[in-house]
């Protein structure tokens, strides 16, 4: 479908993001617990005079670089990213050939023959038939890897030779390896760019063969990579690359807040979750709007949601949503008339027969909202799948990994004309305590929810750290919103803990979402207070440690309180630009001052009797001070430079707003990232539910460790000191059981101590 370059004239709507949970079976009124507002501004859909929208543009400005990391959210134009930067690589660079490897077929037609130069940009994008191994579903493997080794054995100075190649990750190592056992040599690839789509498909594990490829082109050739993903963590916690490979990759990131704020329809993004007993046919209707265009995805047959296999599941999904009417012979479209009288098409992508390619293709061109209203999928339709009148998207059953639901998030998060609000809602059954499987339906629970946490931080406008010392002076107001400004005066951050804190930060929590063990450390810390702080103090650094073996304990220590300050920041409701708040807001430790002459001053450097005789529109707010305004201290008889701090966002804590640069420690390192999640599965689940999730949390609970025993040292002297006595164990308050816990603990240790110096 032709682009157009004509731009639409910007409106100013809002969207709102929530997160909603069900119970029993039965729909509830959305919970909301959390809310994001966009501009709508339409900069991520408008072009520039090359036709790159805005995320292309930022990446084309990194084409020079060898190795490449595009990080970007679906929809927001990675593919066509991919061919801006390859072309300039082939005309510009010396590249002499292109691969594209994507990890299935369907997502090879992305990267079809394009007219680039039709919308302002210096060539075309131009694939032979021949050398596009994701067009031919009917193609064997063996025929694949013959042209996948004509293709790169063929000489490269020839030009009337075809220069692209795209196939699948499969094709790739079957390709290679091919190549390699023939006799041929690694250096081959020189001068080759081998493109990545979905690069989270890629780990630096020894058993994953596109890892282990890519690491020795990268090591023994001169050919540059370009990885593109919309999810830079991995469901199974394994590194995408080692540390020292991804040292060599230039970043380019753009942001799911950048991608929504820029949207034209789209007005409201929710996610949800439902909980059912016993069968998830019987709740299946109470989730199910078939006014919507939805995708179902439905479970593997060996996991435990399954009831049955998964032909019997698509047609008791049909009959719920109402009677079978017609298979069109062609492309196995099957039309259903609804149990009120309306007349849906639904696309099964399950069934496994002659007739699923074709639906396949079908849905591949279709070009309006009324040819398909229904999807059943297992396996397919998730990364790379693009229905943009998509609006809901119903998962039946917990995922494992985090990419996987984010990207199931993204087939319903394009942005069309007439769709204003996208769903994501994941049905999933309740714990039971009279199932052996308790432990696992628990932890699957406690995963699912926490996936609101991870979406909490990266739906929101990106908080970005900087050096005190890198802010020129003049123009420090003009920081973008969420700045945080680190003071360097004394221990600056290393150059790696800023490109952690301002590129990694949202692997790092996805990690700390997917491990149980470690959601219910922090569960089991019932208080928002001390013993989160104490899990905080034990878990990120070990977490920091496991995956930047290289950072020093100073490094990871910094690393751990940027990462809190980011959650604790999103925590309390986000950044919010100081030119939106209230005049008559207050705002944390502003200076107030009256004018003399040319000059400023600090109305707290006045004698108390002056002070008073102060009119109250004399006085004026240090928020509004002119930039390069004189501060004249009357004490030493000296003028100054205003030097108050250079970022302009705050959060709101209670009834005052506070400069995120100068966000307290003490609540940063108190926050539970998990705390309103489960807050809100507690009002939503019935009691015995909620209590057989609290006996999993709490039978796991860690015991005390040396770090946590430091850490609340000086707080238990200060409770001997304030009450007269030790904490009691038997006391009401959970905080006071836990400092007896570390009493006894101390006590144990010391007499350890004692034994062994005597021995």
């Amino acid at each position: 479908m032709k682009q157009k370059n004509r731009q639409k004239p910007k409106r100013k709507t809002n969207i709102s993001y929530f997160v909603f949970f069900g119970v029993n079976s039965v729909m509830s009124q959305p919970v909301n617990i959390l809310s994001q507002s966009y501009a709508q501004t339409g900069q991520s859909k408008q072009n520039n005079s090359l036709g790159m929208r805005e995320m292309q543009e930022r990446a084309f400005e990194k084409r020079n670089s060898q190795y490449l990391l595009i990080k970007s959210p679906p929809a927001s134009g990675k593919s066509r990213a991919m061919m801006f930067l390859a072309l300039d690589k082939l005309i510009n660079q010396g590249i002499k050939k292109i691969i594209i490897t994507v990890p299935e077929m369907s997502i090879g037609k992305s990267f079809k023959s394009t007219p680039l130069s039709n919308f302002g940009f210096f060539a075309d994008w131009e694939v032979a038939e021949r050398y596009n191994l994701c067009v031919n579903a009917a193609q064997s493997d063996t025929r694949k890897t013959a042209i996948f080794s004509e293709f790169i054995t063929q000489d490269a100075d020839e030009s009337s030779l075809p220069q692209v190649l795209v196939c699948t990750h499969h094709s790739f190592r079957y390709g290679f390896d091919k190549v390699i056992e023939n006799g041929g040599s690694i250096e081959l690839f020189n001068d080759v760019l081998i493109g990545v789509d979905e690069f989270h498909h890629v780990s630096a594990s020894d058993s994953n063969r596109l890892g282990a490829i890519l690491d020795s082109i990268t090591t023994q050739t001169s050919a540059h990579i370009v990885a593109m993903t919309g999810s830079y963590f991995r469901g199974d916690s394994v590194p995408i690359l080692s540390d020292s490979d991804e040292e060599k990759f230039e970043k380019v990131t753009y942001t799911y807040y950048e991608q929504l704020n820029g949207y034209e329809h789209l007005k409201s993004l929710g996610l949800g979750y439902y909980f059912y007993k016993k069968s998830f046919f019987d709740a299946l209707d109470k989730c199910l709007d078939t006014s919507k265009k939805t995708i179902i995805h439905i479970p593997n047959v060996n996991s435990l949601t399954a009831e049955t296999d998964k032909y019997e599941t698509v047609g008791r999904i049909i009959d719920i949503i109402g009677v079978m009417e017609d298979r069109d012979d062609d492309t196995g479209v099957i039309t259903v008339r609804t149990h009120d009288g309306r007349r849906l098409l639904l696309a099964d992508l399950v069934t496994d027969d002659a007739l699923r390619a074709n639906t396949q293709a079908y849905l591949a061109d279709i070009t309006s909202r009324d040819q398909m209203d229904i999807i059943v999928a297992l396996g397919m339709a998730k990364e790379g799948f693009d229905w943009p009148w998509c609006e809901h998207v119903l998962t039946i059953g917990y995922r494992g990994s985090l990419t996987e639901v984010v990207q199931i998030i993204g087939r319903a998060t394009r942005d069309s004309e007439g769709k204003s609000h996208a769903q994501f809602t994941n049905l999933i059954g309740e714990p039971d305590d009279d199932k052996s499987t308790v432990k696992d339906t628990v932890n699957d629970l406690l995963k699912a929810i926490t996936l609101s946490l991870l979406m909490e931080q990266v739906l929101k406008p990106s908080i970005s750290f900087k050096r005190r010392s890198e802010i020129d002076l003049l123009g420090r107001l003009d920081l973008p919103l969420g700045t945080v400004i680190v003071d360097d005066s004394t221990n600056s951050p290393s150059d790696r803990v800023m490109n952690i804190l301002n590129k990694d930060r949202d692997e790092l929590l996805a990690q700390l979402c997917q491990s149980p063990d470690i959601i219910k450390k922090y569960l089991a810390a019932e208080t928002n207070g001390i013993e989160a702080e104490a899990v905080s103090d034990t878990v990120l650094p070990s977490l920091i440690r496991s995956k930047y073996p290289a950072l020093d304990e100073n490094e990871i220590r910094q690393t751990q309180e940027g990462l809190m300050q980011y959650m604790a920041i999103n925590r309390e409701g986000g950044v919010i630009e100081g030119e939106n708040i209230p005049d008559d807001a207050v705002i944390e430790n502003e200076r107030f001052f009256i004018k003399q002459g040319s000059e400023y001053i600090d109305i707290s450097t006045l004698s108390l009797e002056r002070r008073n005789k102060l009119n109250e529109s004399d006085i004026i707010k240090e928020r509004h001070l002119p930039t390069d305004a004189k501060i004249y201290n009357p004490k030493s008889k000296s003028s100054s430079t205003n030097e108050r701090n250079p970022s302009n966002s705050f959060v709101k804590i209670g009834s005052k707003f506070v400069n995120v640069s100068n966000f307290p420690i003490e609540l940063v390192k108190s926050v539970n990232p998990f705390h309103d999640s489960y807050e809100i599965l507690s009002r939503t689940v019935d009691k015995k539910v909620l209590q057989t999730i609290s006996d999993v949390v709490h039978a796991s609970r860690s015991t005390v460790t040396e770090a946590e025993a430091v850490l609340m040292w000086p707080k238990i002297i200060a409770f001997i000191r304030k009450n007269g006595r030790d904490p009691n164990k038997n006391a009401d308050s959970d905080i006071e059981r836990r400092m007896a816990e570390i009493m006894s603990y101390a006590r144990n240790q010391r007499a350890k101590q004692e034994v062994n110096s005597h021995d």
